[in-house]
């Protein structure tokens, strides 16, 4: 069963195993957050369970400690950026303000990122520029889980995108999904926990199905909605590594390989600035009706709540009180990391 800790202590701690590995302290902050927000937004494959692969991959050199982005080009709306494999909730934050400070002079603002890592939420970068009245969207690619309709062999990732749209609603108007029909950060969670998934998530190495977590890492995900899921993530693959300049494909490594080899994803920030095409406050406005007019349509029997994408992640993080929702065993392996790196893990408070 999942325990309760409080957020600001699992926050000081797991930005004290960063530290210990050599990050600077702010910077080493910024990730610590943005690893326990996703945890209080319910989407733990992005929580405090990377820690310990965060922590190794920073050991062993794949992630630098480096904390910007260098700028590879720059021309009007468009800003491509080399990452040098640093954290990449660092230069995403970077990436998304440039495309932002783009769009505010030219209505829109691309930026592009090679020799990246892994950025955690999707829905952090988009909703950073939704903040600053522009729609704001983020993709990344990943190395290849998934076949293509009817395969039988891994051949594009199941690239995530994020979009989110300025309201006046006050609830986060955001979509973030991965492409296939589960993250393996969920797949790896349910190995963690012992727990078995849905025969939909993932397949054997032969795709045959499975509900063996372990079987479904080392075999292939399915695509969300098929052909469709599988014709998105490309997509996002050929337009991450294209524009960028970066890798796309297989030449994107394994997040869980080896650790000392970078994991080389590319990412795409794009920004569209409201005040370019209407009165900002507008078509927050519309946004925002149209939101509500979801919420409060014509239920299906048995059904007591709709929701607007993005809503069930806010609603957690609203009702979280400063806590976050922990499996044992992630609790149990961050305090073995301490033990590794001479840091004494907290008298947990179990709230």
């Amino acid at each position: 069963m999942p325990i309760a800790i409080d957020s600001t202590q699992l926050t000081d701690y797991v930005s004290s195993l960063f530290t210990a590995a050599g990050l600077d302290q702010e910077p080493a902050r910024v990730v610590a957050e943005g690893l326990v927000d996703a945890d209080r937004l319910g989407l733990h494959s992005h929580g405090v369970m990377l820690a310990d692969m965060y922590v190794k991959r920073l050991i062993a050199g794949s992630v630098s400690k480096q904390t910007e982005p260098v700028v590879v080009s720059d021309d009007k709306s468009i800003v491509v950026l080399d990452a040098n494999h640093a954290f990449g909730v660092l230069t995403g934050d970077d990436a998304m303000e440039r495309a932002v400070d783009k769009a505010k002079l030219y209505g829109i603002g691309v930026a592009a990122v090679r020799h990246g890592f892994h950025f955690g939420t999707a829905r952090r970068f988009a909703q950073a520029a939704a903040d600053r009245e522009c729609i704001g969207i983020a993709i990344c690619n990943t190395r290849p889980l998934m076949p293509a309709p009817g395969g039988a062999e891994r051949v594009v990732g199941n690239n995530p995108i994020a979009i989110a749209v300025p309201s006046d609603d006050g609830i986060p108007l955001v979509l973030d999904m991965a492409t296939s029909e589960a993250a393996m950060g969920k797949i790896r969670m349910a190995a963690k926990s012992g727990q078995a998934i849905p025969l939909s998530w993932a397949v054997k190495a032969d795709g045959s199905p499975t509900s063996d977590p372990n079987e479904a890492i080392n075999g292939m995900l399915l695509p969300s909605a098929g052909p469709k899921g599988f014709g998105l993530a490309l997509m996002i693959d050929l337009m991450c590594g294209l524009l960028s300049g970066g890798a796309m494909g297989s030449a994107v490594q394994p997040l869980y390989g080896d650790a000392s080899v970078p994991y080389d994803c590319s990412h795409i920030f794009i920004a569209i600035d409201l005040a370019h095409f209407g009165e900002p406050a507008v078509l927050r406005a519309m946004a925002g009706a149209a939101a509500r007019g979801i919420r409060n349509g014509q239920r299906a029997p048995g059904i007591e709540r709709l929701y607007t994408p993005g809503e069930p992640e806010w609603d957690r993080q609203s009702k979280s009180k400063g806590r976050v929702q922990l499996q044992p065993a992630v609790r149990d392996a961050l305090t073995a990391i301490g033990a590794e790196l001479g840091v004494s893990a907290p008298q947990w408070t179990i709230i």
